[in-house]
């Protein structure tokens, strides 16, 4: 499909007469911001599939490979975090079971 000049042109005239002259740059700067934005989002998310993929990679030919500091140091506290919430689901549950059974003393 080819757009010749005069195609070209009827588009141009088409998006003009659509905005008008004064919203066109306003229009255009804020396609350039949004697709500046999606860039480093995309940028961004490319960057984080990576380095997902070298912290799921254990094992490289057989050998397995340590962790870098920063993993077992995200590791650490990720089961600390499971370890307190755990404890508190526990505190939750026996609450519950004390209410249950002063309800029923009733």
């Amino acid at each position: 499909m080819n757009l010749g000049p005069l195609e070209i042109g009827l588009i141009i005239l088409a998006i003009l007469l659509l905005f008008g002259y004064k919203k066109l740059p306003d229009a255009s700067r804020s396609l350039g911001r949004s697709l500046r934005i999606f860039k480093g989002e995309m940028k961004g998310m490319k960057d984080d599939d990576v380095r997902g993929k070298d912290a799921a990679r254990t094992t490289v030919r057989g050998e397995i490979v340590p962790p870098t500091p920063a993993d077992s140091d995200l590791t650490a506290q990720l089961h600390e975090e499971a370890r307190v919430a755990e404890a508190r689901a526990a505190e939750l549950r026996a609450r519950a079971e004390q209410s249950r059974a002063a309800d029923g003393t009733r």
